[in-house]
Formats: C-alpha cells, sequence, structure tokens
C-alpha cells in the first residue's frame, strides 16, 4: 500500500509541475504576443496569442482541472 501512496503522489507532482510550466510558458507566450502586437508585429503576435491559449488551455484545464483538481478530490 505505501508503493502504491508513492506512485501516486509522485505521478501528482508530476503533473502539478508540468501544469505549472504549461501555465508559466503560456503567459510569457502571451505577454510576449501582446509586445509584438504593440510593435507592430501582428503575425508574429497572432502566433504567439495562438500558441499562448493553447498552452494555457493545456496546462489549466487539461492537466490543473481535469489531473491535479480530479485526483485531489478523489483522495
Amino acid at each position: 500500500m505505501t508503493s502504491e501512496l508513492i506512485v501516486e503522489s509522485f505521478a501528482l507532482l508530476l503533473y502539478t509541475v508540468a501544469a505549472a510550466v504549461l501555465t508559466a510558458g503560456g503567459l510569457a507566450a502571451e505577454y510576449a504576443s501582446v509586445q509584438h502586437y504593440g510593435s507592430g508585429e501582428a503575425v508574429v503576435a497572432l502566433w504567439l496569442a495562438a500558441l499562448g491559449g493553447v498552452m494555457l488551455y493545456a496546462g489549466v484545464y487539461g492537466l490543473g482541472y481535469q489531473k491535479v483538481l480530479d485526483a485531489v478530490h478523489s483522495s
């Protein structure tokens, strides 16, 4: 039973770290998008906005909400 708890805790830790990294990367991409848009580079800004949106979705909803929060509530 202890080894199962360690494996589940380690998996939860990895999901939490991955969600944090994706969310931080998404925020950085969105910030860079705003900066590029302000300097007149609309195409780069749109690409960064799309990339940031996907990263935020994956980090906050895909991993954070569906994996981490679900694992915390089920235990």
